[in-house]
């Protein structure tokens, strides 16, 4: 199945790497079935955001608390590779939880998508709306 992402999206995720840089991006894809509508900047509270990232619990509750009233589902999570590729590291890899969720992976001007399935990570097809 294609994932339909709206063209701001990405804008987002690209000026936030950006403006990041050199240090990792993260936050939040809300949306509805297949379809990304928005993101939401997290601040990243990782110990070492240079090289790794982890979404704001915070962030990470609110979005879980407006969807279950109602709001936006919460599809899945981004961030960037300042230094590296738009493909999930090794790190990400021993954080996949089988859970569904997409991941966006922002590197340079490229963004990518993936699935969390139950065998680590598989490339998502998306197409801009």
């Amino acid at each position: 199945m294609t994932l339909e992402v709206a063209s701001d999206v990405i804008a987002t995720l690209l000026e936030e790497a950006a403006r990041a840089s050199p240090l990792e991006c993260c936050g939040i894809l809300h949306g509805k079935g297949e379809r990304i509508d928005a993101a939401s900047p997290a601040a990243n509270v990782a110990d070492d955001p240079a090289r790794r990232f982890e979404i704001d619990p915070m962030a990470l509750l609110t979005a879980h608390k407006a969807a279950r009233a109602g709001g936006p589902e919460l599809l899945g999570y981004y961030h960037s590779h300042p230094q590296g590729h738009p493909v999930p590291s090794a790190t990400d890899c021993e954080h996949s939880s089988g859970d569904g969720k997409v991941w966006a992976i922002v590197a340079g001007d490229e963004v990518t998508f993936w699935r969390d399935g139950e065998q680590g990570f598989e490339p998502v097809a998306h197409e801009l709306t």
